[in-house]
């Protein structure tokens, strides 16, 4: 099974039966990493600065993922990004921080394999090859 595979099926695991919400987040969250300076970096960064370094690190690691709080979230991405992805996804603030807990560690940790953070140009071509896989 491809690392994208991975990705599709663990984000499917974690919303079944939501296919709009579902692929609404994806796309939100790939949006997000594209937001920030850095991309994937810079996205990790911002929940490093909100002292979030271990839960950060075990997502990009090859340990286990910590499970992070709707709250953090929220602490990390900051009120404008939440409302932003609740209105695009058609949720409350709630429901999207409730989501985007559940599936942003796994999609940071299948973004990262070996426990990297790949190159700007590795992660632009493996966006856009999980974009197409979802929604092509």
């Amino acid at each position: 099974m491809s690392l994208l595979d991975q990705m599709v099926g663990t984000v499917t695991s974690k919303l079944d039966g939501q296919s709009d919400v579902r692929n609404g987040l994806v796309e939100s969250v790939l949006g997000l990493i594209g937001n920030y300076s850095g991309g994937l970096t810079g996205l990790v960064q911002a929940f490093k600065d909100k002292g979030l370094d271990n839960i950060a690190a075990s997502w990009v690691g090859t340990c286990q993922n910590l499970p992070i709080s709707p709250e953090q979230i929220k602490s990390a991405l900051g009120s404008s990004q939440i409302q932003h992805i609740a209105q695009q996804l058609g949720l409350s603030e709630e429901a999207a921080t409730s989501q985007l807990s559940q599936v942003l560690p796994s999609v940071v940790d299948k973004l990262t394999p070996g426990g990297q953070i790949p190159s700007d140009d590795l992660l632009s071509q493996g966006m856009n090859l999980l974009k197409g896989k979802l929604f092509g």
